[in-house]
């Protein structure tokens, strides 16, 4: 293929990668027909000291940029593509790359804080808009009215980092100061005016905070859930309080099953989404559950109920909180669960990397919740309670979504695709013993007999569904029929590891459950040496069909032992 210059396809290559950027809102500018995140005035196009000829955006290149609005040159040639960072900074004052802008950032904010005697919380999703929005970044302090610190530190946190982009300040034992760090884009000898000014605009931010909060707790939690059948949950399912009424049910239900007050947790449950009619809610949605927290306490509500109402939500994102205790998680599993059942009974599924309802998050908060606080629930009986008031939908669709987010979870967990599979495609309902159960397979499989055995099991396996494909059917293992040494032999050895195992599976031990079947693993070897299996004596085939059936029980009690052999 012959070559072409550069300045025949750096531009459109350029226009290419502007047009898939990420950017969720564009704009048009002037009189034509260019759109972007923001108007563009100028463009570089470079290749060593050589300017690439061409026009992006309708802008034409050239090898003149600006720097600092204030404090950089208005006009900066560049002779060189290769100075262009040390000319920004030394002419124009602009820190051009994101790295090094971030970590003098981060670097300014430390040191700050270290002055203030104070700590930053988690700032790091703050730090990197941040450095997207500064050029030349200087850290200066400010602080506001310690009086406002009576309104949910919360709400002002996130007055502060959402809407002003202020980094709050912490003292050593974690409780929000009447201090905050501001990232300007000027280096200044003076900071006092600038300073100033942000003072200045945090308070009424703040007062906005205090008003919501003072004017919300005039009413109470449980006046404002009839008011829930004004707002619409989805157009097939209902309002917000029909919702809440499912949730109710299912929360008592599943509160029984864990043994705590059912009426505790429908109490929870009926409140968990009044706070979205606040006004605090309203301003700051990101603070459902935990303003319904404050309120239900404000209102005299049990502080379990309130618990609940917060922590129902959780966990909101990868690796966020638990609920803590059954009662929270009762509250939570609802939540999610009527979320999962509604939608999927109405066809609402993810598809591809879309899903617009977090339906994907449900299922793996509901999945973690069971396992990591290790819940004694069925995950079909948590299903088919969920659909309960969708009755009639096909539940399949679900039970295998579940399957999924479990086999990714486990996944992440450091367990082999063969460990995962040969416990979840046994389809386990007992979802709190699968870290066990994976455990144990895993120290099974280090065992020297266990690619022996392995093998053997799918051999098997493969025995069994061919003869079932043909119509056989085989009952118990009659002993008198047993003929062969060697299929005596196996006979005598399964029927004295499963004495053995029995106990150690009842004690919860699945580790030692699967050891005591590794002794298996010569008369196994020497069964299929010495015994056809599939003979052409029908009384003698079933039952040695049956003897290999009572042996796949016995090792596949909770995994499939033969997926270790894929």
């Amino acid at each position: 293929m012959p070559g072409v210059k550069l300045d025949a396809v750096l531009p459109s290559i350029v226009d290419k990668i502007v047009k898939k950027l990420p950017v969720s809102k564009i704009m048009r500018w002037g009189d034509g027909e260019s759109q972007f995140v923001r108007p563009v005035h100028g463009l570089v196009l470079m290749h060593g000291r050589h300017v690439v000829s061409g026009t992006v955006l309708g802008v034409p290149a050239g090898n003149t940029t600006n720097g600092h609005r204030f404090m950089g040159a208005a006009s900066i040639r560049l002779p060189n593509a290769d100075e262009y960072e040390a000319k920004l900074l030394k002419d124009g004052r602009v820190v051009a790359d994101f790295a090094t802008r971030k970590s003098e950032i981060e670097k300014q904010l430390q040191a700050e804080a270290g002055r203030q005697k104070a700590s930053l919380g988690d700032y790091q999703d703050l730090l990197d808009e941040v450095t997207a929005l500064v050029e030349f970044p200087a850290v200066y302090a400010g602080q506001f009215d310690a009086s406002f610190l009576e309104v949910p530190h919360e709400c002002l946190i996130l007055t502060m980092r959402q809407n002003q982009k202020y980094f709050p300040l912490f003292s050593p034992d974690g409780k929000l100061l009447p201090k905050f760090l501001i990232v300007s884009n000027m280096r200044v000898d003076d900071p006092r005016p600038i300073v100033g000014g942000n003072e200045r605009v945090i308070r009424p931010r703040l007062e906005d905070a205090r008003f919501f909060f003072n004017q919300d707790r005039k009413v109470r939690l449980d006046t404002r859930v009839p008011q829930l059948a004004k707002v619409v949950f989805h157009n097939k399912l209902g309002s917000q309080l029909e919702r809440t009424e499912r949730i109710k049910l299912l929360a008592g239900e599943i509160a029984r099953a864990l043994g705590v007050d059912t009426m505790v947790a429908e109490r929870a449950a009926e409140l968990c989404k009044a706070d979205l009619l606040t006004g605090m809610v309203g301003e700051f949605p990101e603070l459902q559950g935990v303003m319904g927290r404050y309120y239900a306490l404000h209102d005299g509500e049990q502080r379990e109920v309130a618990d609940a109402i917060e922590q129902h939500y959780r966990p909101r994102f990868a690796g966020d909180k638990l609920p803590e205790g059954p009662l929270a998680s009762a509250v939570a599993l609802a939540d999610k669960l009527d979320s999962l059942a509604g939608l999927f009974s109405i066809k609402e599924l993810p598809t591809g990397d879309k899903d617009p309802f977090g339906l994907r998050r449900a299922a793996l908060g509901v999945v973690r919740i069971v396992v990591e606080n290790q819940l004694p629930l069925s995950l079909k009986d948590l299903v088919d309670s969920a659909f309960g008031p969708f009755r009639g939908k096909p539940q399949t669709d679900l039970k295998m979504f579940f399957t999924e987010r479990m086999r990714s979870y486990f996944l992440e967990r450091g367990y082999s695709a063969n460990e995962v599979e040969a416990v979840l495609s046994l389809n386990p309902v007992a979802i709190a013993l699968i870290p066990k159960q994976l455990e144990a397979v895993r120290a099974f499989s280090a065992l020297p007999e266990a690619a022996s055995l392995a093998a053997a099991n799918k051999r098997i396996a493969n025995i069994l569904r061919q003869a079932e494909s043909k119509g056989e059917s085989f009952a118990d293992v009659d002993v008198s029929a047993l003929k062969e040494p060697a299929e005596i032999s196996l006979f005598e050895a399964l029927q004295t590891a499963a004495r053995s195992a029995k106990p150690l599976f009842d004690s919860g031990d699945f580790a030692g459950y699967l050891k005591a079947f590794a002794s298996l693993k010569s008369p196994v070897d020497s069964f299929f040496d010495a015994v056809m299996v599939l003979t052409d004596d029908k009384k003698l085939r079933e039952n040695r069909l049956a003897l290999l059936t009572d042996m796949r029980k016995a090792m596949n009690r909770f995994s499939d032992i033969s997926k270790l052999a894929a």
